[in-house]
C-alpha cells in the first residue's frame, strides 16, 4: 500500500501560499505550511517559524515530525521578504534578512529534508521572481536574492542529479492583496501594469500554484534545473520612449 503524499510549503499564509495549499490539497496531498503568521486553515498542519532566524534546525525537526509516515512529494520554498529602498538607504540588516529568507532558508530546508525527498523521489520548487533577471530601482536587495535563488536552483539540480529534481518558477506581478495595496492611491496604475503584459493581465496566485503542481508531478519527471518564466510575456517586451 502506497504512503500518502505530503507537500511542505513555506509562506503558506499569503495569497500565493494559500493558492499553493489549495491546489496541492485538491490533489490529495497532506500540506504542511511554514509561516510566521497563521492562516485560515489553508494547510493541514501549520508550523510557526521565522525563516530569517538561522539555523533552522528546530523548523526542520518540526517538519520532519509533521511528514512522518508520508512520502514527501515536494518542498515549495515560497516564503519571501521584499525590501524596497534606494541603494543609499539599504542597511546591512536589510541584506541579512533578505538573504536569510530568500536564499539561505531554501538551502537550509532542502538540506534538512534531502533524505526524505530522495527516498520518495520528490522535488524542490523555489518561487523566484522576474526580478532575478529584470528589475527596477529600489529592488536591489530583493533582485539580488532572487538572482541568487535561480543560481541555487541550477547548482542543486546539477549536484543532486537523479536523486532530487530542483526547479524554480519566476513570476512577474501577481495579483495579490499586497500588490493592490501598493496601488491604493492610484488604482489606474494597476490597470496600466496589467496592460503592459502581452497576456493582457496580471498573474493570479492560481497560475503560480498550477505551475508548481505540474513541476512536482510525474509529468515533469525530465525537468530539473529549470527556471520557468511565468511572466505573461512581459519579459519579451521592449520598453522604450518611441
Amino acid at each position: 500500500m502506497s504512503r500518502p503524499h505530503a507537500v511542505v510549503i513555506t509562506g503558506h499564509a499569503g495569497a500565493i501560499g494559500s493558492a499553493l495549499c489549495r491546489i496541492f490539497r485538491a490533489q490529495g496531498c497532506y500540506v504542511v505550511g511554514v509561516d510566521q503568521r497563521r492562516s485560515a486553515g489553508s494547510a493541514d498542519c501549520e508550523i510557526a517559524a521565522d525563516l530569517s532566524s538561522s539555523p533552522l534546525d528546530d523548523t526542520v525537526a518540526a517538519i520532519r515530525r509533521a511528514v512522518d509516515g508520508k512520502a514527501l512529494r515536494a518542498l515549495v520554498n515560497n516564503a519571501a521578504l521584499q525590501v524596497v529602498k534606494p541603494v543609499e538607504a539599504l542597511q546591512p540588516a536589510d541584506w541579512n534578512a533578505t538573504l536569510a529568507v530568500n536564499l539561505l532558508a531554501p538551502w537550509y530546508l532542502t538540506r534538512g529534508l534531502l533524505d526524505l525527498l530522495e527516498h520518495s523521489r520528490g522535488s524542490v520548487i523555489n518561487i523566484a521572481s522576474i526580478h532575478g533577471r529584470l528589475t527596477k530601482p529600489g529592488f536591489t536587495a530583493y533582485a539580488t536574492s532572487k538572482a541568487a535563488l535561480e543560481g541555487l536552483t541550477r547548482a542543486l539540480a546539477v549536484e543532486l542529479g537523479g536523486r532530487v529534481r530542483v526547479n524554480a518558477i519566476a513570476p512577474a506581478a501577481v495579483d495579490t492583496p499586497l500588490l493592490r495595496a501598493g496601488f491604493a492611491a492610484g488604482p489606474s496604475g494597476l490597470a496600466s501594469l496589467a496592460a503592459m503584459h502581452p497576456a493582457g493581465r496580471l498573474a493570479e496566485p492560481d497560475d503560480v500554484a498550477h505551475a508548481a503542481a505540474f513541476l512536482a508531478s510525474d509529468k515533469a519527471a525530465f525537468i530539473t534545473g529549470c527556471v520557468l518564466g511565468l511572466d505573461g510575456g512581459i519579459g519579451a517586451r521592449l520598453h522604450d520612449p518611441a
